[in-house]
């Protein structure tokens, strides 16, 4: 198991080959998983001095090694020890991530698995929250380097923020293929200048080494009092993006993204706050923007490019996770049915989903218009990400008691700092819940309520469905019965169900209104397994139930894009398989159901609404599955929710 794992994260080996495309994942992984918090130094610092030194102020030393001791300790605790320590070890078939992390909580944990199912739909939306603020803030808080260079440039930050924000949503459905190549190289290019701008004015303050003994944190925590507990909202933006650390786990392994944090990432970050720090200590004229004072003003301009190409790319890591995880939720039952575009005919992760990208462009245009600085942004940052931080140690905490077996109490030794850390940084954060904190939760609270009804929707209507409809093999031995003086046509025919013990709609329907059966029926179920892929070997699952009736289930991962048409099409050349059809010639039957609200029977009246309306707004099912469009005969029924 170990050697299989270790092939897959591109672990080292003799070969020549594998060396290379271990250190290519490497690479990968610093422009990808990094690209967030790599540029949180913009801003961290300078949002933590403020929350102490009052404007046109000095900032005492102590109070500036206070400060970048609780920082660099955060990146210890959070990223290193509790995502590169613990978490990437916690895997879903090797696959990371809120949603995969939900699916391993409920397969391990057998009863209560509605609580794990909340936890992941609350999750995927703060994720979302997060999702639409992280490009507002990182773009315009590199943008702003140009009022820096020159006072000239302020009334034009707004603008060309706008613009940069529009072409990246824009190029989204064009796919990242291309792009991506140079996310690597340029992101390990800002994390050399983020190392050389901060190492060159250490000197100017050698005083900042010593901010690596937690005395100083600790000095400042009981100095300051409750200022001190609303700073640590602002701390806590330097690890903002330590969630991509595992949410990319399945794309570069896990081997590639801790050798990049622990040799490359977290040196740079912390030799970059170690420079602030010092610069600020030295000067006190650049506390109002440390980073971008970091260099001459010959090479402002310079940083600003590199800054913006930086901005950029984290935001497209975040927008890039948002598509992933709307395929996750949509193959796990939280969202309905959305079109999803392959923009690689390589690369299956990488997708387009229209639907996310404009509804996101909306979101970030309009938290720029509204907050118009990436000081005011500030304040609205950190609830979504503590709050997913706080869901994922706590589903983290029993996967490891009872994935692992290990003693409830271990378990809780090893979770319950790391928790208790996390819900400290969310208290802190719901302080500037007031100053628009209370957005992202808006944004979470409306997700999660829609994630609520589509679930609930689906349920009452499939148990509803369930007892209306006959049992297969019943219907296999009555059906002639049941139905006198059918015909029976040549060819074959695909009946969907959602469930394969049962008879589908579509065919009951046609029995009725066109009293035919076909030679061959073929019951087809697509089926969403609690982990990220499913193998070739083990995708199709077939059984012959009489001379005229099999079942096929198709079997896909919650990582995958389900192309129905596609398994059929390879089912067709298997002579093995037992099943006859001339695919050339063959239809496909759909139950279309047109959904009814009732006052006394499922969900509220607004609730109905809401799940009609998404209902009517969900991508075909043949788009969702592939289908051949001319082949999918569809038919219609009425149902009551």
């Amino acid at each position: 198991m170990e050697a299989t794992q270790d092939e897959a994260e591109g672990a080292p080996t003799h070969s020549t080959s594998e060396d290379s495309h271990f250190w290519k994942l490497t690479i990968g992984a610093v422009g990808v998983v990094y690209g967030d918090i790599g540029t949180s130094p913009i801003y961290t610092l300078r949002e933590c001095m403020k929350a102490v030194v009052p404007e046109g102020g000095t900032a005492a030393v102590n109070d500036v090694l206070g400060i970048l001791s609780l920082i660099l300790w955060t990146l210890i605790i959070i990223p290193t020890i509790k995502y590169i320590g613990i978490l990437l070890k916690v895997d879903n078939h090797g696959e990371g991530g809120i949603l995969a992390l939900m699916a391993l909580a409920r397969q391990v944990i057998y009863r209560n698995t509605t609580v794990f199912l909340l936890l992941g739909m609350m999750g995927t939306a703060l994720f979302y929250g997060d999702s639409v603020i992280t490009p507002a803030l990182s773009v315009l808080s590199a943008i702003e380097g140009l009022e820096v260079a020159t006072p000239a440039f302020t009334p034009y930050v707004i603008p060309i923020t706008l613009a940069i924000i529009l072409v990246l949503f824009y190029f989204q459905k064009k796919g990242t293929e291309k792009v991506s190549t140079l996310f690597g190289p340029v992101t390990a290019v800002w994390f050399v200048v983020l190392a050389v701008t901060g190492l060159q004015h250490i000197q100017e303050a050698p005083i900042v080494l010593t901010a690596m003994n937690p005395y100083y944190a600790a000095l400042f925590l009981v100095a300051h009092g409750k200022v001190s507990f609303v700073a640590l909202g602002s701390v806590f933006l330097a690890v903002t993006g330590a969630e991509a650390l595992y949410a990319d786990l399945g794309h570069f392994g896990r081997r590639p993204i801790q050798t990049a944090w622990m040799w490359f990432v977290l040196p740079a970050l912390a030799l970059n706050y170690a420079g602030q720090a010092a610069l600020v200590i030295h000067d006190p004229s650049a506390l109002d923007n440390p980073f971008f004072k970091l260099v001459s003003a010959q090479w402002m301009m310079p940083l600003v490019i590199l800054t913006t190409l930086a901005t950029i790319i984290a935001s497209q890591a975040v927008i890039t996770g948002a598509y992933s995880l709307t395929r996750q939720a949509v193959n796990l039952g939280l969202l309905p049915r959305m079109e999803i575009k392959h923009t690689s005919a390589i690369h299956h992760g990488q997708i387009y989903v229209p639907q996310v990208n404009w509804l996101l462009m909306v979101g970030v245009i309009i938290f720029v218009l509204v907050f118009r600085s990436s000081d005011a942004m500030a304040s609205a940052y950190g609830i979504s990400v503590t709050g997913t931080m706080v869901l994922t140690a706590i589903m983290t905490f029993f996967i490891i008691w009872q994935s692992w077996e290990w003693k409830w109490w271990i378990a809780a030794l090893i979770m319950g700092p790391l928790l208790t850390i996390d819900l400290v940084f969310l208290a802190s954060n719901l302080t500037k819940f007031v100053d628009g904190g209370w957005v992202t939760v808006a944004i979470a609270t409306g997700i999660t309520i829609l994630m609520l009804t589509w679930v609930q929707g689906t349920f009452i209507l499939n148990s509803r469905a369930r007892k209306r409809e006959i049992k297969l093999d019943k219907f296999i031995r009555e059906y002639q019965t049941m139905f006198p003086g059918l015909r029976k046509v040549h060819g074959s025919a695909f009946f969907f169900a959602a469930d394969p013990n049962r008879t589908p709609s579509s065919l009951l329907q046609n029995i009725r209104h066109n009293k035919i059966i076909h030679e061959k029926n073929i019951i087809l179920s697509v089926k969403i397994e609690p982990q990220p892929y499913v193998p070739q070997e083990g995708r199709m699952l077939i059984s012959h139930l009489s001379p005229e009736f099999s079942v096929v289930v198709l079997r896909f991962g919650f990582q995958e894009t389900p192309n129905v048409q596609q398994e059929l099409v390879r089912l067709n050349h298997q002579p093995d398989s037992g099943i006859d059809f001339n695919w050339e010639d063959t239809s496909l039957f759909l139950s279309r159901r047109a959904i009814k609200s009732h006052p006394r029977y499922g969900l509220p009246g607004w609730q109905d609404f809401l799940y009609i309306w998404l209902s009517k707004h969900s991508a075909e099912p043949t788009d969702f599955y592939k289908l051949p469009v001319g082949r999918v005969i569809e038919i219609g029924r009425h149902v009551i929710i």
